[in-house]
């Protein structure tokens, strides 16, 4: 049963909290169910005491996430309950919500609920975890969309106006000869070029050689938006010619995922998110991997936070450098890039011959498509 309208005191005192209960008067029984269910969840906003009363003298809730979930389908309409669930996950980060199945099947698809998903799969039953690797298809799929077309579009190769094409394509179209070669057709009357021959130029190939592409890939918990935008490059690098593609996830341990990068859902369902960071343990195992220093990018994604030895990674950094190894560290990788990070180990990695940043997905590929000219 659903609450019902509140009379106009029990809605000023459901709005202003418990420091109005002697002006508006006490709740009924309904009705503080309800309170307690906002307070659980509103309760949280760091910024509400600046913009109201509410809240003033209240002790923290006993209700758990799951308790919390079944009182606000007995309590709310069913437009309340799906705005409440978005909120908890989006704006106060209570990954618990998403191990409900009916939620799971309700609730919009965003990164938001990815992230919330990735961090709370080993609560999930089997029929629920069933349900969530349909909602990370989907946002992967999303994803994979916009980024596919950022990677290619940055592979292409450069145009070489010495060259003419057959390809008649936009990206191709060279203005300049163009105009030149078809001057000749120009109305002064009625200051018009027409244009009988457009001429496009071909593009040269990127890669002669294969290249090898080592993701790393710190999974520790702060580091999620960066997991899920790392397996969706991998798979999209994965499709390219001329790319060998490793990702290799690390906390503590080192975990190589590349037998699953073709299928990036299947790739972030074995991610296990949380747990120490070793970085340096996760470039030596990159070391291990490269067989052609000069033909190798190590791309290291990562906050910097070393829980292991600082001076042994500097050290390995230093060497793949050395070696002729391309190593890029960035600091974020999901589609804001915004990064937290120590600037002070990243410095230090600069100091040892890596190039660090913030990127996008679609700046990575730009990155990497400059780098690897042939």
């Amino acid at each position: 049963m659903t609450l019902q309208i509140p009379l106009p005191l029990e809605r000023w005192r459901l709005i202003l909290g418990e420091a109005a209960e002697s002006a508006c008067g006490a709740l009924d029984a309904q009705a503080a169910e309800a309170d307690a269910a906002l307070e659980w969840l509103y309760g949280r906003d760091p910024d509400r005491g600046e913009r109201d009363e509410r809240g003033a003298g209240l002790d923290p809730s006993s209700l758990s996430t799951p308790d919390w979930i079944n009182s606000i389908h007995t309590l709310f309409p069913k437009e309340v309950i799906e705005r409440l669930e978005t909120d908890a996950v989006e704006r106060f980060g209570i990954d618990e919500v998403v191990t409900n199945l009916e939620v799971l099947s309700r609730i919009t698809p965003s990164e938001s609920l990815l992230r919330a998903v990735l961090h709370t799969k080993h609560l999930m039953n089997p029929e629920v975890l069933g349900a969530a690797r349909k909602l990370v298809a989907e946002v992967v799929r999303r994803i994979m969309e916009q980024l596919d077309t950022e990677v290619r579009r940055a592979f292409s190769g450069t145009r070489d106006r010495r060259q003419r094409s057959q390809l008649k394509i936009a990206s191709n179209f060279d203005f300049k000869r163009t105009v030149a070669d078809n001057l000749q057709r120009w109305d002064p009357a009625r200051q018009r070029l027409y244009v009988e021959r457009p001429v496009f130029m071909s593009r040269s190939r990127r890669h002669a050689q294969p290249w090898d592409i080592i993701l790393l890939i710190d999974q520790s918990g702060s580091m999620v938006s960066s997991v899920i935008h790392s397996a969706v490059m991998a798979a999209c690098l994965w499709n390219l010619p001329g790319m060998r593609t490793r990702l290799v996830a690390f906390d503590t341990a080192v975990v190589d995922l590349t037998s699953s990068v073709a299928d990036p859902v299947e790739l972030l369902m074995k991610v296990q998110l949380g747990g120490g960071t070793d970085i340096a343990h996760a470039v030596a195992y990159a070391q291990g991997l490269i067989s052609n220093p000069t033909r190798s990018v190590v791309v290291l994604v990562s906050d910097f936070y070393e829980g292991g030895s600082e001076f042994d990674l500097v050290r390995r950094v230093k060497a793949l450098v050395a070696g002729g190894t391309r190593v890029l560290g960035l600091a974020a990788l999901d589609s804001g890039a915004d990064p937290a990070f120590d600037r002070a180990m990243a410095g230090r990695l600069v100091d040892a011959g890596a190039q660090v940043g913030a990127m996008t997905p679609g700046e990575l590929a730009s990155w990497l498509a400059e780098k690897l000219k042939a």
